[in-house]
């Protein structure tokens, strides 16, 4: 078996994590080129590569597997760089993207601007046509008044079409008929069908992540299309795969195919990637993992060994932002990264994010020409990093940059500089407290009882600041933190969710209708998985219904407990299931009222060879160097304070704070009255008081 290769682009950096057929994982960093993505994902590749004492194109050339994850469809969405896309709906409904689900974030503050709609009203086309909900053609499609709202796309310089009818998930007649008339006229216009990309119930959802997946085709398949032909001429002629946000992978040609499985892809690798550490490091129980790239913070959640998933995936605030519209990684983000820019709100208030600097120019002591103050840069001012050895010594940190961008901020706030700089490191930390904060009361979890992974570049920075109040009691900052989420791919299987809607009540339950689903979505993922290793790939199928107690608004993603509902026990499994479930997460339970089951779904996982972290205990290394330098530590001001290498510590170490561990390419802060050991694994487990 030879390498396998995972590339994570951000926003700020991209990330390589290359394994070979033992244990070792190494990594390679560089800054994302926007323009084309390869040229950096070649600098970092020939980083990890140079650790092996290789060559990008020998360690490419003895690779079976590559996998790619990227974040560009994710700012493609938020930032509304994306195709000039023409949405189609029944006549009448044409403001489904205008009013969304009806929440609001802050109801009571009537100043906040009305969210635009995804796609402009002005692009937005009535279709004159029904069907009802038990997929009977009320009003024929009107053939004549399509064409002619179909030449005005043709006209109209559009580069992708959405097409959302009602009840199309019953009676998919019109959305077809659409689809082949657009071909007709508009031939070379991507089409996406909202009863094929998200066959559910809820108008907007599915309107959404049709008008999604259709913008993002002309961006996302260009750019693939040139990472596929760039890894190509450079010699790699295996298997590549994508990351999706199902926590999974898919063939290259899928992705291209529905773009928006591609949507907040790198995140959802991070909880994959958390789970397996921690059990590596025997922490069984609910697990919260901690990303902190240089854009964002990331958080996610697995819960009973398995990583939790949700259809309310918001891009942007919750209510006023865009709703994916698919099953995807439970993932809370907010901008809060290592390139978050710190600013003064007009009350004279410290702000961080959510705005950043990215790679381009990127914080001040990048030395790329940024000006503006960062999280990065506070850490700089802080003595947390050493200048010379940022991405294990491949770049040079301008400490003087860093302290003339916070210093700027200073002068405005009224502080000092380092005094600036811990309040910048603070704030950021608290904003990332209440994110977890959200998630775990939102799944029904107690971080204090969770275990805590810490991933990506920035995250060693504060993580043991964020712990502390947390509570938590279980830390891991696993050694290839930095890249976490390219980790994680290493842990990821192909995955593929089929689902249908048919409304069912526990008090009337339509179990011949249900199992007759059941079998429909079996057979299709079965199909699916076979074309993976002949009649008997390694795979498994589960299955899933959206589920609520009747007259509730909204649903729950429940587990089936079997695969068919036969008998009266599986009945009861099902039922007693629900009411366990929403006691968990509401603290509620209701065994007098019916259960509507609403959609069902069905995830096959077909099996990827993997190589079981399995670390023999390390040898003895060499002793402390004894190098120390000042660091800045709140009301304790400078310390002197112990900085170590991964050389200087042999398995089983304690460090206690104030310490410095510099990893090539993240740096972990112990701070006073903390510690760290290091594991068998080499992975850090971190204590928010001096173990005993």
């Amino acid at each position: 078996m030879g390498f396998k290769v995972s590339a994570d682009t951000g926003g700020t950096f991209i990330d390589v994590v290359v394994q070979d057929a033992g244990s070792e994982q190494v990594i390679g960093k560089s800054l994302t080129t926007h323009d084309r993505v390869f040229t950096g994902l070649a600098r970092a590749l020939d980083a990890a590569a140079s650790n092996l004492g290789l060559t990008a194109a020998q360690v490419l050339d003895d690779t079976d597997l590559f996998i790619y994850g990227t974040t560009r469809a994710t700012n493609a969405i938020i930032t509304r760089n994306v195709a000039r896309t023409a949405l189609l709906t029944t006549e009448g409904f044409e403001d489904v993207l205008l009013l969304k689900e009806g929440g609001k974030q802050d109801g009571y503050d009537f100043t906040r601007q009305y969210p635009e709609p995804y796609i402009p009203r002005s692009r937005t086309f009535g279709v004159r046509e029904r069907v009802n909900s038990e997929g009977e053609v009320v009003v024929d499609l009107d053939e004549d008044q399509l064409a002619g709202v179909l030449t005005r796309i043709r006209d109209g310089g559009f580069e992708a079409v959405a097409v959302s009818l009602l009840w199309s998930i019953v009676n998919p007649e019109h959305e077809l008929l659409v689809e082949k008339k657009i071909a007709e006229i508009s031939p070379e216009l991507p089409v996406t069908l909202s009863h094929q990309i998200a066959p559910i119930i809820r108008e907007y959802r599915r309107t959404s992540a049709a008008a999604i997946d259709a913008s993002l085709k002309p961006l996302m398949q260009k750019h693939f299309r040139e990472l596929e032909q760039d890894i190509r001429d450079f010699g790699y002629a295996g298997t590549i795969l994508v990351s999706t946000s199902m926590g999974g992978v898919m063939n290259i040609d899928e992705v291209i195919a529905s773009p928006i499985h591609t949507a907040r892809s790198g995140p959802s690798m991070a909880p994959l990637a958390g789970l397996n550490y921690s059990q590596l490091e025997g922490l069984g129980g609910d697990m919260v993992v901690c990303d902190t790239g240089g854009t964002t913070f990331d958080v996610g959640i697995s819960r009973d060994g398995s990583v939790v998933h949700s259809r309310d995936t918001w891009l942007g605030p919750e209510w006023e932002g865009d709703l994916l519209g698919i099953s995807s990684v439970d993932i809370r983000s907010i901008g809060a990264g290592g390139g978050s820019i710190a600013w003064m709100d007009e009350g004279g208030l410290l702000r961080v994010g959510p705005q950043s600097a990215g790679s381009e120019p990127g914080p001040a002591c990048y030395g790329n020409g940024g000006t503006l103050p960062t999280l990065s840069d506070a850490a700089c001012v802080l003595g947390y990093f050493d200048p010379d050895y940022f991405l294990g010594g491949r770049m040079t940190l301008d400490v003087d940059a860093a302290t003339a961008a916070i210093g700027t901020l200073a002068e405005q706030l009224g502080m000092s500089t380092q005094h600036t700089a811990w309040g910048i490191l603070s704030l950021a930390s608290e904003a990332m407290v209440k994110a977890v904060h959200e998630i775990t009361i939102a799944q029904g979890l107690n971080p204090q009882d969770s275990t805590l992974v810490a991933g990506g570049g920035a995250a060693g920075i504060n993580i043991m600041m964020i712990a502390a109040e947390l509570n938590s009691q279980r830390i891991v900052l696993p050694k290839v933190a930095s890249a976490l989420s390219a980790s994680g791919m290493h842990f990821a299987d192909i995955v593929k969710e089929e689902s249908t809607a048919l409304i069912s009540t526990s008090d009337d339950f339509a179990a011949a209708a249900v199992n007759k689903v059941l079998d429909a979505l079996e057979f299709k993922l079965d199909e699916f998985a076979k074309q993976f290793g002949g009649e008997h790939p390694d795979y498994s199928v589960s299955f899933g219904v959206e589920a609520r107690y009747k007259s509730q608004v909204w649903t729950i993603d429940l587990d089936l407990p079997s695969p068919r509902i036969l008998t009266d026990d599986d009945h009861k499994q099902l039922f007693e299931a629900f009411h366990d479930l929403h006691e968990r997460i509401f603290a509620v339970r209701d065994p007098g009222s019916a259960i509507e089951f609403l959609n069902w779904s069905g995830r096959v996982t077909v099996n990827l060879p993997r190589v079981k972290l399995d670390y023999p205990r390390a040898v003895k290394r060499a002793a402390a160097t004894g190098a120390s330098r000042p660091c800045y530590f709140g009301t304790l001001g400078d310390v002197d304070t112990p900085v170590y290498k991964p050389a200087d510590l042999e398995p089983g170490t304690m460090v206690s704070g104030p310490a410095i561990i510099e990893e090539p390419t993240t740096t972990l802060v112990v701070f006073p009255g903390m510690s760290a050991r290091v594991a068998d694994s080499g992975n850090y487990l971190l204590h928010i008081g001096n173990e005993e």
